[in-house]
């Protein structure tokens, strides 16, 4: 089944904002100024962050990688207090089910862009580039590519569920 793009971004906007907030993050966490933040638009993207070029390598990777952690580590806090209500169908109200909801779409934006892999790939090709940087960049850009065509088969709304749903029944069902 397809979805329209701006549907699934209208949908699951606070994934977005948070995985543009995580940018933005990380850039601040590096010292590397920031141009222009988009949260949220109906376009493609459907949000961006434009920064100055980092002057570490591996800020620049871990600027484009950022939101994988933060939109990961946040769906899935998010979601956690309304587990158990949830799961167990005693006393889940409305809100739980909206943290649910939260946790499912934020942690579903975890996935870094295309745009992320081509900020790597740009920093790859700088002939001053190290070996180890280019070890560690090159496979994460076949991952992120794997995980944007993955994306046609749901994979990144799985992933959300995995995190935001599944982490949560794993980890009560470990604690009971």
């Amino acid at each position: 089944m397809i979805i329209p793009g701006f549907l699934i971004t209208l949908l699951t906007f606070p994934g977005v904002i948070v995985h543009e907030l995580a940018h933005q993050l990380f850039c601040r966490l590096y010292k590397v100024p920031v141009f222009e933040v988009v949260y949220i638009r109906m376009g493609n993207p459907a949000g961006y962050v434009l920064h100055e070029k980092p002057a570490s390598k591996w800020h620049s990777i871990m600027i484009s990688i950022g939101p994988f952690f933060v939109n990961t580590i946040l769906g899935a806090l998010i979601a956690l207090p309304a587990a158990l209500p949830v799961y167990s169908f005693e006393n889940a109200n409305i809100f739980h089910y909206v943290l649910i909801y939260l946790g499912v779409s934020i942690a579903m934006h975890a996935f870094p862009s295309t745009g992320d892999a081509a900020s790597i790939l740009q920093t790859l090709k700088d002939p001053d580039t190290r070996l180890l940087t280019k070890i560690v960049g090159y496979p994460l850009i076949g991952l992120i590519y794997i995980g944007s065509i993955g994306s046609f088969i749901w994979l990144d709304l799985l992933y959300g569920i995995g995190i935001a749903v599944g982490l949560p029944k794993l980890i009560i069902a470990l604690i009971a």
